[in-house]
């Protein structure tokens, strides 16, 4: 087995992962469960479930499925962001599955890794990524990033429902 390989079967069970907690999680909540923050600054549930989703939207939906580049992501943030239990169980649902598709592309293709497929989007610098990174840069910063949020989920859930049920 080669590196590409054990890289992608670790992106794979961790994305799975997250995947699974994020509904279990969510499967548990109420409607005001989904859109409670903690503090009026902080994120609700609805906002990063959102945000998961522009993320991968952005960096996987685009560069490999044709879909258009949103350029004005700040929704994702907007304090008191309704989305109802079934709509956020869907978008987690969606995003990780798309990312779960690219991996599974990669996988077959593993020197898919070292392409560059952000040359032609509109020029962007974000965490230290750029036009010029390539998948496994995004990979990467996404195997860091998204987890973060997912643990942001699972602590505002609890903070709501104390206990958790975890399959």
């Amino acid at each position: 087995m080669d590196s590409s390989t054990i890289v992608i079967d670790l992106l794979l069970r961790k994305y799975k992962a997250d995947q699974k907690w994020t509904r279990i999680v969510i499967e548990q909540l109420t409607e005001e469960d989904i859109v409670w923050s903690p503090t009026p600054e902080s994120n609700s549930i609805a906002n990063l479930v959102a945000h998961i989703s522009g993320a991968l939207y952005q960096w996987f939906e685009t560069a490999y499925f044709g879909a258009p580049h949103i350029e004005d992501r700040s929704k994702e943030f907007e304090r008191g962001l309704q989305m109802t239990k079934e709509q956020a169980l869907e978008l987690s649902k969606k995003s990780y599955d798309s990312v779960i598709q690219v991996l599974e592309i990669i996988k077959a293709n593993p020197e898919k890794l070292l392409e560059q497929p952000y040359l032609n989007f509109p020029k962007f610098s974000s965490a230290g990524l750029d036009n010029q990174s390539t998948v496994l840069e995004m990979l990467l910063h996404q195997f860091r990033h998204l987890p973060s949020h997912t643990g942001q989920i699972l602590y505002i859930a609890k903070m709501r429902k104390g206990q958790l049920l975890w399959e």
